[in-house]
């Protein structure tokens, strides 16, 4: 199965570039239908670039502080000086939204 999803700039060349391996992303009705083993294209929407990538295991949470929680920064697409906040994921999200759905973590694999 093919899942597609668009992913900014800046998250879309750290998975390029093989730093960021996991996406994160509200557990709503289209992500739970991803499923381990399944694909997932990822499209920049400001070059029309798209990635492939082989989904390795999914992880469920109640929140992004528990998710934040169980990985590196690096491989959640902070760089090594930046700090991972948990509420930098309220730009993206309500807190609503997460209570109502909470969040997963998409390990994945870029398709060579």
């Amino acid at each position: 199965m093919l899942y597609k999803m668009k992913l900014r700039n800046g998250p879309f060349s750290a998975i390029k570039n093989g730093k960021k391996r996991v996406e994160l992303r509200l557990f709503d009705e289209k992500r739970s239908l991803i499923k381990e083993g399944g694909m997932v294209e990822f499209t920049n929407p400001n070059t029309g670039e798209t990635l492939l990538c082989k989904v390795i295991k999914l992880r469920v949470f109640s929140d992004f502080e528990k998710l934040y929680a169980a990985y590196d920064k690096i491989a959640i697409g902070y760089a090594e000086n930046e700090t991972a906040d948990p509420k930098d994921m309220l730009a993206y999200y309500t807190k609503e939204d997460i209570a109502r759905y909470g969040v997963v973590a998409i390990e994945i694999e870029v398709e060579r």
